[in-house]
């Protein structure tokens, strides 16, 4: 009976030795190092895992400025062309009103000193509007050299629109400057009067006041020195230094008493604060025109259409 469950052992085991080298070279299970040719499937989770979502791509920061902005006001010309031209400008004006001068002396009036004839408003006058003429020569040469575009695009002539608006504005600063004459002390008598001793040398002086200078001056000042020092400086000391030297070259003419180049100051301040926030030159020389028009035909009604003139000195 013992040896009968002995063997019956021994037969079991040899089974399932064999069993075993099957299953081994099938596959059906693994053993050492050899990878199943049918893995055993996992079990699926029985909790649904959502799909993970594609990260949104965050957007890209801006590119950090490799250079400084350029400033609002930037010509293409600098401070020292400014003064050449200034220079110039003051060269231009004497040897013209020498040589209209010279020219009245020999033509019309011989028999006179020739310092007579460098006094007159005419000469003056036409000196004056012959240098403006060249000047105007050389502030085209040096824009159209040193830019691409346009002469009135380099001193940023730009017509406005509502061009009405800015001459109301010349007689509304005339009006509003006119109190002024009677609070601060005006002197009794000024160089610039001398211009108005004849009915003639009044009309002279109005349409040359009028159409002539203030398109001069506004591209001297406000097209070509307030730029220059506005890039430098800023826009408020730029304001302040071109009218303080637009109010400098009228002083002169008004006996250097302070009270009537404070009022000249101020109208370059108005001016030039215009230029500065309209980037308009030509909406300062419509109000400039504007306001030296107001002055004039003030004086026209108060002479009497320029036939007494005496009133004017009174």
């Amino acid at each position: 009976m013992l040896e009968h469950s002995e063997r019956s052992a021994e037969v079991v085991a040899g089974v399932v030795c064999r069993f075993t080298q099957f299953a081994a070279r099938t596959g059906l299970v693994y053993i050492g190092t050899r990878e199943p040719s049918n893995p055993v499937s996992v079990p699926e989770n029985p909790f649904a895992v959502p799909p993970s979502l594609p990260a949104s791509p965050l957007p890209a920061p801006p590119p950090l400025p490799t250079t400084a902005p350029p400033p609002e006001e930037n010509p293409s010309w600098g401070f020292w062309e400014v003064v050449g031209l200034a220079v110039i400008t003051l060269i231009a004006m004497f040897g013209c009103v020498v040589g209209v001068a010279y020219f009245v002396h020999r033509r019309f009036a011989p028999a006179s000193p020739f310092f007579e004839s460098l006094k007159r408003p005419e000469t003056i006058v036409g000196g004056q509007l012959l240098a403006y003429f060249l000047v105007l020569l050389v502030m085209y040469a040096m824009v159209s050299a040193q830019t691409d575009g346009s002469f009135l695009e380099g001193v940023r002539w730009n017509w406005p629109r509502n061009w009405g608006t800015y001459l109301l504005g010349g007689v509304a600063l005339a009006l509003c400057l006119a109190p002024f004459e009677y609070l601060l002390p005006m002197p009794k008598h000024a160089p610039i009067e001398d211009f108005f001793r004849t009915a003639r040398d009044a009309y002279v002086l109005s349409l040359f006041g009028i159409f002539i200078a203030p398109p001069f001056e506004e591209l001297f000042f406000r097209g070509f020195l307030y730029p220059v020092l506005a890039r430098h400086l800023r826009m408020i000391p730029a304001i302040v230094i071109t009218a303080l030297l637009f109010a400098s070259i009228h002083a002169s003419q008004l006996k250097y008493s302070w009270g009537p180049v404070l009022m000249i100051f101020l109208v370059g301040l108005t001016l030039t604060t215009v230029r500065a926030l309209k980037k308009s030159v030509a909406a300062t020389v419509l109000m400039h025109m504007a306001y030296n028009g107001t002055l004039f035909i003030a004086a026209y009604i108060a002479t009497g259409g320029f036939r007494h003139m005496e009133k004017f000195n009174q």
